[in-house]
This record gives structure tokens, C-alpha cells and sequence, in this order.
């Protein structure tokens, strides 16, 4: 079965396509095998918060895309999940807030990074005016020692704005030492990712990489004060509380799943 086949009335449909997803993402060359232990700890926090995206998260995603449109030169960081998750996603969020793409993996091999911007071709990034970076490395962050520090110059190492979905936390980390706002998108609350995030957005992303794109199109006439005004108001503690209250306690009076 593929995820075209996952059945619209199973009750766990959205949940099946992304596994399916992921898992022909490790068949594609796309997604490193643990990738699938990553994507199983993110569908349990998915899980408790509801399978929804919560007031907070709305609340984040909004500010992240004024954020974003506020940069000066803004990098969306794909790696081999996001790749097999939303790739057209990830392509047209980018194209709304004038963000170019660059692959950077963990698990790092010549043929990885061209298997994804290949995907990623493959889902509109050649269509769409969008840099698709990752494969020149000619720069590093410092003070990491994994494969992720190599990066382009042109692309995360010179960027103000970092989108980084499914991030790891010390690359989070070293480059938040390097000055840089980032955009983190990950459902664990409690992440060295999301606490050293400028704007943490906790929720799943093949949700919120389509409501930010729909959030760039409504704010795309703001003006500069109006989008500042919307990143100044956001508290990233009280998102972060508000996410991990929603986990520990669940749903209230008439929630449901």
C-alpha cells in the first residue's frame, strides 16, 4: 500500500500517509532509516496534542511568517523527512516569503543531498522562484562537530531567518550562537530546538508549513510596523507553556479526537 491508497474514511488516515510517506522516503534514498524512529516519537506528541494545531501554534505560525517577511535573506532547511513529508509544501512556503531551500542533512552523502533537491524539483522548486541550495557546503557553523555544520555561504550561513522543521537541538544551538532568528517547527515542546527557537511552532509540519503559506499570502500587503508589531506581541515561554500544558493535560470540557 502507498499513501494514495490509505483509505479517506480510515479513521487514522492522516497518520498512515505520513508513515507511508516516510517509509518511501527511505525507499526513494530520501530519508535516512532513523528518520522512521524520529517520525514514530513525533506522531505520539501529534498524538497528544490532538492531531490538531492548537491557538498557540496558530499564534506562532502567524509571527514566524512576519518574521520571515521581515528578513533580510531567509533559508527554509529541508532535511530527509521534511523531503518525504511536504515537499511541495516546503516549496511553496518558501516561494510566499521570499525564502530560498537548502538541504542539510545529519546523515550526509553526496547522493542523499541530490536525491532530495531532486524530490524537491520533482515538486515544483524548479517551477517556482526559489534558490535551491545545499549541494556547494563551502561554509560551516561553528562549534559543530556533526555534518550538519556544513552548509552554503550563500544560503544558512549568511541567513538572518532559518526555518528549521524537525531540527537537531545542537544544531539549533550553534546557530542561534551565530545571531540567527530561526523558525523551529517541532511537536516536542521541551526540545533543545523549540526552547532555543525565536519562534517555536509546536505542531505537526505537513500543517503548519500550509498555514504559514496561507498566512504569507494574507500578510504579504502588511506593511514593516505591522509585521513587527505581530513579532513583537508573540511570547515564545507562554507558546511553549501553553503546548506542553496541552500534552501533559489533554483536552477540556468537549474536546475530542
Amino acid at each position: 500500500m502507498t499513501a494514495e491508497e490509505v483509505p479517506d474514511d480510515h479513521p487514522r488516515h492522516g497518520s498512515l500517509v505520513t508513515r507511508h510517506r516516510i517509509e518511501e522516503g527511505v525507499e526513494k534514498g530520501i530519508t535516512s532509516k532513523q528518520g522512521l524512529v524520529a517520525q514514530g516519537r513525533g506522531e505520539a506528541l501529534d498524538y497528544l496534542l490532538g492531531e490538531e494545531t492548537v491557538p498557540a501554534a496558530e499564534r506562532a505560525e502567524r509571527t514566524a511568517v512576519a518574521r520571515t517577511l521581515l528578513a533580510d535573506h531567509a533559508v527554509v532547511s529541508v532535511n530527509g523527512n521534511v523531503a518525504a513529508l511536504c515537499p511541495q509544501e516546503a516549496v511553496s512556503l518558501a516561494e510566499a516569503v521570499g525564502a530560498d531551500i537548502e538541504v542539510n542533512i545529519f546523515h550526509r552523502t553526496r547522493e542523499r543531498l541530490e536525491a532530495i533537491a531532486e524530490h524537491l524539483r520533482e515538486h515544483g522548486a524548479d517551477e517556482a522562484d526559489v534558490a535551491l541550495r545545499g549541494l556547494e557546503a563551502d561554509a560551516r557553523i561553528p562549534d559543530l562537530s556533526s555534518e550538519r555544520a556544513k552548509v552554503d555561504r550563500d544560503g544558512i550561513y549568511s541567513a538572518d531567518v532559518v526555518v528549521v522543521p524537525l531540527e537537531d537541538g545542537d544544531r539549533a544551538e550553534a546557530l542561534d550562537a551565530m545571531g540567527k532568528d530561526e523558525i523551529v517547527v517541532d511537536l516536542n515542546p521541551l526540545s533543545r530546538s523549540a526552547q532555543t527557537a525565536t519562534v517555536p511552532v509546536v505542531d505537526n509540519v505537513v500543517r503548519a508549513f500550509p498555514r504559514m503559506t496561507e498566512y504569507a499570502e494574507t500578510l504579504a500587503s502588511a506593511s514593516d510596523d505591522e509585521l513587527r508589531e505581530i513579532v513583537d506581541s508573540f511570547d515564545a515561554d507562554e507558546a511553549l507553556h501553553d503546548a506542553e500544558r496541552r500534552i501533559r493535560e489533554g483536552f477540556g470540557d468537549g474536546d475530542t479526537r
